[in-house]
């Protein structure tokens, strides 16, 4: 079954370009299963990330990878506040697509 998972991020000022300068460098092939990747700007320095995964079995199997973004992007990271860190990621199955 489809998985997404959906990941909340907030640049620090004057770090919005080298965000999606990363992100648009990431290789999708170093995570397989995959589907598609897209960066949302939500707000003045709010980011989503959106992932489409074959399964949540694809999405666990990748963890070690985005976890390796990430931490090629944490210094460019202001942290969420109430506790959150510096990211508030989601994920789970589809359970409607239209």
């Amino acid at each position: 079954m489809t998985a997404m998972n959906v990941v909340h991020m907030r640049v620090k000022p004057g770090s919005e370009e080298a965000f999606v300068k990363a992100h648009r460098e990431m290789d999708p092939r170093k995570m397989p299963g995959g589907r598609n990747f897209r960066i949302v700007k939500a707000g003045e320095r709010d980011f989503i990330v959106v992932a489409e995964w074959e399964s949540m079995a694809a999405l666990a199997a990748a963890r070690p990878a985005m976890i390796a973004n990430l931490d090629g992007i944490r210094p460019l990271l202001e942290d969420l506040g109430g506790g959150r860190g510096l990211t508030e990621p989601w994920s789970g199955e589809v359970v409607v697509s239209l």
